[in-house]
């Protein structure tokens, strides 16, 4: 009923800077929402940025993941063709299908792989000591935020019903698993492999599967090799 008072009447839209997501004009909380559904083109963003950046295997496995995610997404709509609701109230849409929303089957993709990442790949590797624990819990909580937030975006902004939303997080869970493991069973055992190809190695990529905390890594690393360097400069001008 809630849902039929609105399209019958329909509010006036905005559109966020620079992007097509539209939100009721002079509601602060529509406002709120468009900027959080945009979170999906932000994770699909960070991602090839950390691709180009970093050139890591997993990495480029988890957004081919994403990928195949979107395809699957593309896929169910036009074969199931249900529309969105109040239909006419946003001018420009990609796809006039709603069922299952993308937004929704992206974001829970993400979190439950991230999810899996966190309590099985990294307890596989490291000592799973409390602070460890701890911060773990303290993002999933986070992770679960931004996905219950972003899937209520696009019913509060009449993008898609409840069910398109729900059944997009579904699927997107789902495949979430399903690449998990793939990649933990199938893709994580070639990565030294593909790591030595010719091609691999004048692009840089790196497999770093086999190095438990990747950021303490490379921080010591990264300061070892410094004070190295800036022993020898001291060296050179003695």
């Amino acid at each position: 009923m809630a849902l039929e008072e609105q399209c019958s009447a329909p509010p006036r839209w905005r559109s966020v800077s620079l992007t097509h997501v539209e939100f009721p004009e002079d509601d602060l909380t529509g406002q709120v929402l468009a900027y959080i559904s945009l979170l999906p083109i932000a994770i699909l963003v960070g991602f090839v940025t950390l691709i180009v950046f970093k050139r890591e295997l997993h990495t480029i496995s988890f957004y081919g993941g994403l990928i195949l995610n979107e395809g699957v997404n593309w896929l169910l709509k036009h074969i199931l063709r249900e529309p969105r609701p109040c239909a006419g109230a946003h001018s420009t849409l990609n796809t006039e299908y709603g069922m299952p929303s993308s937004h929704s089957q992206l974001i829970w993709f993400f979190v439950v792989y991230f999810f899996l990442f966190l309590y099985l790949r990294m307890h596989q590797t490291n000592n799973a000591r409390c602070v460890d624990l701890l911060w773990r819990h303290i993002l999933s909580i986070i992770l679960l935020g931004m996905a219950l937030s972003v899937s209520y975006s696009r019913v509060y902004l009449l993008y898609h019903t409840w069910s398109q939303v729900f059944y997009g997080g579904v699927a997107g869970s789902a495949i979430g698993i399903v690449w998990f493991f793939i990649t933990q069973e199938v893709l994580t055992p070639l990565f030294p492999k593909i790591a030595a190809w010719p091609i691999s190695e004048y692009f840089l990529v790196r497999d770093t599967s086999l190095i438990p905390n990747i950021l303490w890594f490379e921080y010591t690393v990264t300061r070892s090799e410094a004070r190295n360097r800036q022993r020898k400069l001291g060296t050179k001008l003695q």
